[in-house]
């Protein structure tokens, strides 16, 4: 029998027990003892032929580092990307359409901003001159129509979620015919208007002013188009009010230089101007805001 101090002694030299997270080697060297997270490949014996050379063998069978298998080729459904690419070249095209009307028509170009900022004392040599070339007016109010109309379609149809049709290039098309329809019925409303009470050159030259600032209008409308065609809520709530703001400014600047070139050809009460305002300008927008505002 082994006495009390041989089992004290035993004692001091029992293993650790098995659930250690260290064991002490060779100098106190803490060494640790959980697994590494990252899957190890596992090779079994029995894939192996002992009385071969036995590393071709690891390389043969190894998961990794096999040259002899053949790879795992499954075949996949075909990936659909649903984008704006119409829009994306829609956009590029609006930028081309400028840039060969302000290079085909740079000196209408010029004149056009030179009327409009008023930078010059030969404002009737100019004015007459841009209206002695109708090709590159009629070209940029076709500008002003395709740019003035993608900016309401945003707004209408992405911003406001009015959508008549399914199609957005669809609805694009009507606003762009509505657009032409409301100045076609300007125009040829203050032509009778001119006629009938003999201020013929008033009325030219109102809408001569009117269709000057439309065409600055598309120009202004480019980047703000670009803009809301590739942004998001807040971003895009951020340049509609940007661009609200510089169309309000546009369209205050039309009123004051309409009331000027209006009342240098016809001696007239202020107060009739801002009735013919109300009657053709404020008018038509709230009847157009009252109809949407029934459609919803």
């Amino acid at each position: 029998m082994l006495s009390i101090s041989g089992l004290t002694q035993i004692d001091s030299f029992a293993i650790p027990p098995a659930d250690s997270s260290s064991y002490l080697i060779q100098g106190e060297i803490p060494v640790s003892t959980e697994r590494s997270m990252r899957p190890e490949p596992r090779i079994t014996s029995g894939e192996m032929d002992l009385r071969k050379p036995i590393l071709p063998q690891v390389w043969d069978i190894h998961p990794f580092f096999s040259l002899t298998k053949q790879a795992d080729v499954r075949a996949s459904a075909e990936k659909v990307f649903h984008g704006k690419e119409t829009l994306f070249y829609a956009i590029v095209g609006l930028l081309l359409v400028f840039a060969l009307l302000r290079n085909l028509f740079a000196k209408y170009f010029s004149d056009l901003f030179r009327v409009f900022f008023r930078t010059t004392m030969k404002m009737r040599q100019i004015k007459d001159q841009l209206m002695q070339t109708p090709l590159p007016s009629l070209a940029f109010n076709i500008f002003f129509v395709a740019s003035a109309g993608l900016y309401l379609s945003f707004i209408l149809y992405q911003y406001v979620g009015y959508k008549p049709v399914p199609s957005f290039w669809l609805f694009y098309l009507y606003t762009s015919i509505a657009l032409i329809a409301i100045y076609l019925v300007k125009f040829v409303s203050l032509k009778i208007v001119g006629w009938i009470f003999n201020v013929s050159q008033a009325a030219d030259s109102y809408i001569f002013i009117v269709f000057i600032i439309n065409k600055v209008i598309g120009i202004f409308l480019v980047p703000f188009n670009v803009m809301l065609a590739f942004t998001n809520d807040p971003l895009f709530s951020v340049v509609l009010v940007i661009s609200w703001v510089g169309l309000a400014g546009l369209f205050l600047y039309r009123l004051i230089l309409g009331f000027g070139a209006a009342r240098n050809e016809v001696k007239f009460n202020i107060f009739h101007f801002f009735i013919y305002m109300a009657a053709f300008e404020v008018a038509p927008l709230i009847l157009v805001y009252r109809l949407l505002l029934f459609r919803f």
